[in-house]
């Protein structure tokens, strides 16, 4: 399989430690065996590793301090710690009295902090891994990174194969993450909610609608939504409330899968042209992914709001507290009429940039709105031109 050159740069100083989190298939584990190829590597997903830690957790200790020093000088990683929350005490005390430098790699923190496992208390550092990003892929092609997504695996495969696997991946994911975890004893209501999931993605959130489809109460849903969040599966978008208006949505949220081929697979849709209503969705998640890893890798930590009216004017997506604001058109041309929701937060907010992303071919500007072709505004965003 090709390998990518992720941007995702982990450096560790000595004794400084690190969890690095990211939803599966995402890469962490080729990231870290590339990045520190002399590490010693303990995978929880072998069953006799994980039945000999499970059942008596100092023995990891035991057997790195059997180790010869010099290959202690490495990061050691645990993959998939999740697995073996109680093994957490023991890295912590390696940490404190021998200065070893552990990664700890999981695709969800949830167990751990349900089973009220020691979380090291800031002595690691956090990362995260994301599905790839167009800084990451050459030559681009952006109806494959919409219907495959942009899990490694899955942009590399052909239509029918990537289609097959995206079914998998969400099978995978209520079978592996959810179900077998235990974070949640209602496996029937789950599966609906997870399937409704897929009709409400990326809009105004109603707890109270997805619940009676689910058959729970709406506490449950909430509690459903957070499983998604904990497990890296999704996002969740709040609206933008610096100023205080009757006119302006500020208690519905917006959720967004980690994915967009998963979303995708979920809403059943399949692209065959850059047009249409459902091309405009992939495109706005899309590039939402796009600033969400890039805010991660970079190390920035400004909110990401969108911004809607009780009349249906809205910005897709609002940064930096006010400065930026963004709005994502799948168009080739973008009319004036695109803009009223651009010029009504300018007129309340005065953002230092407002910002159209397109798929237009040349950059102009109408008034002061920059309106901007998708490729030039992502080579923008990674070059620190954008948000930084």
């Amino acid at each position: 399989m090709k390998e990518f050159k992720r941007i995702l740069n982990i450096k560790l100083p000595d004794k400084q430690s690190a969890f690095l989190w990211g939803a599966r298939k995402t890469g962490k584990s080729t990231y870290l065996k590339k990045r520190f190829p002399n590490s010693i590597v303990f995978d929880f997903l072998k069953t006799d590793l994980f039945f000999k830690i499970s059942k008596n957790p100092a023995v990891l200790r035991e057997m790195l301090l059997a180790k010869d020093k010099t290959l202690l000088k490495y990061p050691i990683i645990l993959d998939e710690v999740q697995k073996v929350p109680h093994v957490l005490d023991e890295v912590h005390w390696l940490i404190e009295n021998k200065g070893l430098k552990i990664i700890l790699c999981g695709s969800s923190a949830r167990k751990l902090k349900r089973g009220h496992a020691n979380l090291l208390g800031g002595r690691a550092w956090r990362y995260e891994m994301f599905p790839l990003v167009t800084a990451e892929i050459d030559n681009f092609n952006l109806l494959r990174g919409l219907n495959h997504g942009l899990i490694p695996s899955h942009y590399l495969q052909n239509s029918e194969n990537a289609k097959k696997s995206l079914t998998a991946y969400v099978q995978d994911y209520l079978k592996e993450e959810v179900f077998a975890e235990g974070l949640t004893r209602n496996v029937p209501a789950f599966s609906r909610f997870f399937d409704a999931f897929g009709y409400s993605h990326g809009e105004l959130t109603n707890y109270a609608d997805i619940a009676r489809d689910c058959g729970v109460d709406s506490k449950t849903v909430k509690e459903y939504y957070q499983i998604l969040i904990d497990t890296l599966m999704a996002i969740r978008i709040e609206p933008f409330k610096k100023r205080q208006s009757r006119q302006v949505i500020t208690k519905a949220v917006k959720y967004y899968l980690f994915d967009v081929g998963v979303a995708g697979c979920l809403n059943k849709r399949y692209l065959m042209e850059e047009k249409g209503t459902e091309f405009g969705r992939a495109f706005e998640h899309f590039l939402l992914m796009e600033i969400v890893a890039y805010r991660s890798y970079k190390g920035y930590d400004f909110r990401i709001n969108f911004w809607r009216t009780k009349s249906g004017l809205e910005v897709d997506y609002v940064t930096r507290d006010g400065e930026t604001a963004i709005e994502v058109k799948g168009t080739n041309h973008v009319d004036v009429r695109d803009l009223r929701g651009l010029f009504a937060f300018m007129d309340t907010y005065s953002p230092k940039r407002s910002i159209v992303v397109c798929n237009e071919k040349e950059r102009r500007i109408h008034g002061k709105i920059e309106i901007i072709p998708w490729r030039e505004f992502l080579h923008e965003l990674w070059n620190d031109k954008i948000l930084k």
